[in-house]
């Protein structure tokens, strides 16, 4: 493996004028194979290397693992059944929901700040009726995918408050942001349907048939990676802004933000990016673990549509959500953002039983590169967390 990343280009990405990638997961796609085979031996280095990432399902590394013939015979099964009616009843809950969205939002014009467009500031029976019908349809929609129920729990105590002597006010604040671990695009489902937050999604994102009209009533902020123009708020700034206001006015949507950039298998913590801690407003952490028997929810070295056909041939899939107390930085926390960053992250860590890693999504290019057979890697961006 040293020889390998040898050969890594190690010319760093150009800065994108004012976007900061802190609050940024990167889902952009990996290397496609060079069609090079790699012997067992590096394959059980990358493994131990790149843990994180590694899938331990029957379903093997990038999904494409030997099926014993009972699975075959169930996957086979669940193709011909569960995977057509889940897909028919998803996309009906998707177009009742963007019919709802759209009468929600007629002869109202989009809050508009920046490059940003939302309608997360609607009011009255409009709001109400979007978070209302978008958590039930969120719920309804996770069941159809097989998650039939949801073992949430709670931690009322906070080791870490005992620590230091944290004066909490006396009246109980408002988070501004939920920071969660990140496991699957699943997450995001999970989170609509428990608090309806916003998220922070690429520009792309906005224009998408039926999925644009609903990120928008979410109050997603987009990134615009392509845009170098110097009045760009830039999204840092933006983010900040946002969980600022939803910790001061409790009507504002909360932020959601998945700090580690990008998904692992769900075993680990991947180091935290600072952008959701530069506001020095309270977050509340919530730990994602997705227990499996036959395939994991976890989307780390499988293709997306790989992954969502098993998921959906899959009968039943378990989700466990832990919800840790509001967490109140100190002074010492707030006027050091990483020192912040990186206590909510070992509090997570022990209270999920989660290992801490210290890689991120470099290494999860170099080891899928890996696993495609790619041995230039050229075109990995090393993008360091910082």
């Amino acid at each position: 493996m040293e020889s390998e990343l040898k050969d890594l280009n190690s010319k760093p990405p150009k800065s994108n004028g004012n976007v900061n990638t802190d609050t940024i997961p990167d889902h952009r796609p990996l290397l496609k194979s060079d069609s090079v085979t790699i012997s067992s031996d590096t394959i059980q280095e990358m493994e131990k290397k790149y843990a994180a990432y590694v899938r331990r399902d029957v379903y093997g590394t990038m999904g494409l693992g030997e099926l014993t013939v009972k699975e075959k015979l169930l996957l086979g099964f669940a193709l011909v059944t569960l995977l057509p009616i889940r897909l028919i009843l998803a996309m009906t809950l998707l177009l009742l929901y963007y019919f709802i969205c759209r009468v929600c939002t007629l002869f109202y014009s989009p809050n508009r700040d920046d490059e940003q467009e939302d309608y997360a500031h609607l009011g009255g029976w409009r709001r109400r009726v979007i978070v209302f019908c978008g958590r039930r349809l969120s719920r309804v929609l996770f069941f159809v995918f097989g998650f039939y129920s949801i073992t949430d729990s709670s931690h009322n105590h906070n080791p870490a408050s005992e620590k230091e002597d944290k004066q909490q006010p006396g009246e109980i604040e408002r988070p501004g942001v939920i920071i969660s671990n990140h496991v699957s695009y699943l997450d995001i489902l999970y989170h609509m349907s428990s608090s309806f937050p916003s998220f922070v999604a690429k520009k792309s994102v906005s224009k998408l048939p039926f999925v644009g009209l609903i990120s928008k009533c979410l109050g997603c902020v987009y990134v615009q990676r392509e845009s170098k123009s110097s009045d760009s708020k830039g999204v840092s700034a933006v983010v900040t802004e946002r969980i600022q206001e939803a910790h001061q006015n409790k009507s504002a949507p909360l932020m959601m933000l998945f700090p580690e950039g990008t998904t692992t298998n769900g075993d680990f913590l991947l180091p935290f990016k600072t952008g959701g801690f530069l506001a020095q407003a309270p977050v509340q952490p919530v730990i994602l673990k997705y227990p499996y028997q036959r395939f994991s929810p976890a989307w780390d070295t499988i293709s997306g549509v790989r992954h969502l056909i098993f998921l959906l041939c899959q009968f039943v899939n378990y989700m466990e959500v832990t919800q840790l107390p509001v967490y109140y930085p100190s002074q010492q926390e707030k006027d050091d953002p990483k020192l912040y960053a990186n206590n909510v992250r070992r509090l997570m860590a022990s209270e999920g039983n989660l290992v801490l890693s210290d890689i991120g999504l470099a290494e999860k290019r170099i080891y899928h590169a890996a696993l495609n057979g790619n041995n230039s890697l050229r075109s990995i961006l090393h993008q360091k967390d910082e």
